[in-house]
């Protein structure tokens, strides 16, 4: 498996899980993984030379790095985990076809 598709599996079934009553080292787990993740996935992007892709994946990374929180509180933020989740599925979708 590609480590790009991996990547995106792996961001989906963590932002699923945020939406959960999990302790609250979990979120700060998937904040650092997002950060990689995104961080990883905007470098592959500029690498294609992808900029629309970069620039999102790399906003991304921003939203969810743990080190200057975005506090928008539990509702929006199930909000951002399920459009965020939705829209990786999409391009693992749109990518196979």
């Amino acid at each position: 498996m590609h480590k790009e598709v991996l990547i995106k599996i792996t961001l989906v079934i963590l932002l699923g899980l945020c939406l959960l009553d999990m302790p609250y080292g979990f979120y700060q787990l998937v904040r650092f993984a997002a950060l990689i993740g995104f961080g990883f996935l905007a470098y592959n992007a500029n690498e294609k030379d992808n900029k629309t892709e970069m620039i999102i994946y790399g906003a991304l990374a921003l939203l969810f790095q743990p080190f200057f929180k975005i506090a928008l509180g539990r509702e929006l933020w199930n909000g951002v985990d399920v459009i965020v989740a939705l829209g990786l599925m999409w391009t693992l979708f749109k990518k196979k076809n």
